[in-house]
């Protein structure tokens, strides 16, 4: 790339799942555009999960437009590796302009385009969808302590496997499908305390990704119509992939109330009551990875970006996708990403 800007017609940043969809789309309306990825091999985010991750879903169900995700070897649900392998494919088949490694550092107001500021030059757009997802952003409440605690800490995001806790025992915080996941495979080989801030509820077994994003859509559709409708979380919270059923039968999965404070040696509840422990595992989510648009300053109290759909509402030029419900229905998921996608790049080809 020289050191002038270049001038293109949409700039995706982020060459993720939600990324790739965009793609998908974008090149089906015969758009000139561009997808700026950080990473340096395809697979988004998916490549830096623990190996023994699944989706919440079988393949059918777990599909970007266009190409469905193969079955994996034996059937049920696909692995973090599984999906890296199908989102590698999807890139090559459809034969996205994916530019990596690009990381994108701001996205600022230039006249009648969108300039975007990375770190090998700049591009001018018409439209910038970002699709950055969660990942990059991991979330960790704030305890009395956190600082104090004499073991290992650490999130979801840096979880990469069971073997170094062999013999340990470890608090694993949080009640969603992470947590329940992680637990499950701790549980077999180490000491392992679940807390949660409330009682985590599992879904029927037969429940799995597919209801799931049947239900946000009708919840999402009614929320626009002004109507009520029954939520997800009436049903439950994490879905009984095998793992976690194997892990429930064998009585692994009570939990215990969320502690008050962090020690040296452990946690300790509000009665007084202390548990000492050797690692803490936060499965408490993530934070929509915003900070390229901050000088945009669109962010309202919540910390989010006001839209209309995926497009902001302060900033026509600037579309949303795959940061969860609020971008769009189940919008982080693979089904959810794909028909968001539809829905986005069909407003934006209108918007010429």
């Amino acid at each position: 790339m020289t050191d002038a800007p270049r001038a293109v017609d949409v700039v995706v940043i982020g060459g993720g799942q939600a990324g790739l969809a965009a793609g998908y789309h974008l090149r089906r309306a015969k758009a000139d555009f561009v997808i700026l990825d950080a990473q340096h091999e395809p697979g988004g985010a998916w490549r830096h999960a623990w190996p023994s991750l699944r989706l919440f879903s079988p393949a059918q169900y777990s599909s970007l437009p266009g190409r469905m995700m193969p079955s994996p070897p034996g059937g049920g649900y696909p692995s973090a590796a599984d999906t890296v392998a199908y989102l590698s494919d999807y890139e090559r088949r459809y034969a996205l302009p994916v530019i990596r490694p690009t990381k994108v550092r701001a996205v600022r107001r230039s006249g009648a385009r969108l300039q975007v500021e990375t770190d090998a030059g700049t591009w001018r757009a018409r439209i910038v969808i970002s699709a950055t997802g969660t990942w990059w952003r991991p979330y960790v409440p704030h305890y009395p302590g956190i600082g104090d605690f004499a073991g290992r800490q650490l999130h979801t995001a840096g979880y990469h496997g069971p073997e170094t806790f062999h013999g340990k025992n470890v608090v694993i915080v949080g009640g969603g499908n992470s947590a329940a996941q992680i637990l499950a495979e701790l549980s077999a080989v180490a000491a392992t305390t679940w807390v949660t801030s409330r009682p985590p509820r599992l879904l029927p077994d037969e429940v799995d990704g597919q209801a799931l994003f049947d239900l946000a859509t009708r919840r999402h559709q009614a929320t626009l119509a002004g109507e009520s409708a029954t939520g997800i979380g009436n049903l439950g919270d994490i879905v009984a992939v095998p793992a976690v059923r194997e892990a429930r039968d064998r009585g692994a999965l009570k939990a215990e109330p969320m502690f008050t404070r962090i020690i040296p040696e452990g946690v300790a509840w509000s009665d007084g009551t202390t548990l000492a422990c050797d690692a803490i595992v936060w499965c408490t989510g993530f934070r929509p990875a915003l900070g390229h648009l901050a000088p945009l300053r669109l962010r309202g109290a919540d910390g989010l970006i006001p839209t209309d759909g995926t497009r902001a509402l302060d900033e026509p030029r600037l579309h949303l996708l795959g940061y969860g419900d609020w971008s769009g229905p189940a919008s982080a998921t693979l089904i959810g990403a794909g028909r968001t996608a539809k829905a986005a790049v069909a407003e934006i080809m209108k918007q010429r």
